[in-house]
């Protein structure tokens, strides 16, 4: 019997104290999410990068139709990387404010683009290099590059898809002026080409690099005939900044353009203007006046 009472006076203790405790824990607030999740109210959108790399493997990723900033000094080269799809045309533009004092001489700077081979692009129009007077207070730089194609022949040098590398720097400018500050805006602005500029065929994976889970924009360490093998897929823990590696919506299946389109609406068209053309040419049948029997 005594232990029976001992028994239940625990059983009522231990439930008070649950009651106790049960609002407090009510009153924890929710743990937070990951410092790599996005900031909140940001959509689950990549910020666009604040600095640049200093090599093509520390390249700051960045999306079409963002600007880049950062600060650097003069003489330094920075990079970015922005992915481009098959049928785009881009046009990557690049600005620069040069520092307030003075400075003892002109300078000569420059916009550079590499495909996902690390290989130069050409640029159909824009100014790619300026050279500047001591006094001026900014630079700009444009380049328009050809169309990316869904895939081209080994031996060709046409752009393809995948990541492509900004670089920008001075070629030349005096000893003294090398460790100016200087800040740089970089964009590139993307648009469709259509399916005028389709080709048939597709690349069997984009020239886009593999990146690390800890920062997101430096790539893995390894020879560097890897740096250029295409297919290498991003780290599944990887920071939100490295879904910059591939286009909103994920990259082209390759085979569908809006050529297609305008096949069927020829076929279509071609299709009714030969029936037209037969009940035109074809007459009303056997005429009135020819007699029976001939």
């Amino acid at each position: 019997m005594r232990t029976l009472r001992t028994l239940t006076a625990a059983l009522l203790a231990t439930g008070g104290l649950l009651t106790v405790a049960a609002p407090a824990l009510a009153d924890d607030p929710a743990p937070t999410a990951s410092s790599g999740a996005p900031s909140p109210g940001s959509d689950g959108e990549v910020p666009a990068p604040t600095e640049a790399g200093t090599s093509f493997r520390t390249a700051a990723l960045m999306l079409p139709g963002q600007r880049a900033t950062a600060d650097a000094s003069t003489g330094d080269y920075l990079y970015w990387a922005v992915p481009l799809d098959q049928g785009q045309d881009a046009t990557v533009r690049a600005k620069v404010k040069l520092p307030e004092t003075a400075r003892h001489g002109e300078a000569t700077w420059r916009l550079d683009v590499y495909d996902g081979l690390r290989r130069r692009q050409a640029c159909r129009y824009g100014m790619q290099a300026r050279t500047v007077a001591a006094d001026a207070t900014s630079v700009e730089l444009a380049c328009t590059l050809r169309t990316v194609r869904a895939w081209a022949e080994p031996w060709a040098d046409d752009p393809l898809p995948g990541r492509y590398y900004l670089r920008l720097t001075t070629t030349e400018q005096p000893q003294e002026d090398l460790g100016l500050p200087v800040r740089a805006e970089v964009s590139a602005d993307v648009k469709d080409a259509g399916g005028a500029h389709a080709v048939d065929g597709a690349l069997a994976a984009p020239l886009v690099p593999g990146t690390t889970a800890a920062t997101g924009s430096e790539e893995r360490d390894g020879d560097d005939a890897d740096d250029g093998a295409a297919g290498a897929s991003a780290s599944p823990s990887a920071t939100p900044a490295a879904t910059a590696a591939e286009p909103d919506g994920g990259w082209a299946s390759g085979w569908w353009s809006d050529r297609w389109i305008w096949t069927a609406a020829g076929g279509v068209a071609a299709a009714l203007m030969g029936i037209a053309g037969y009940r035109l040419t074809a007459g009303r049948g056997r005429p009135s006046r020819v007699p029976p029997g001939v």
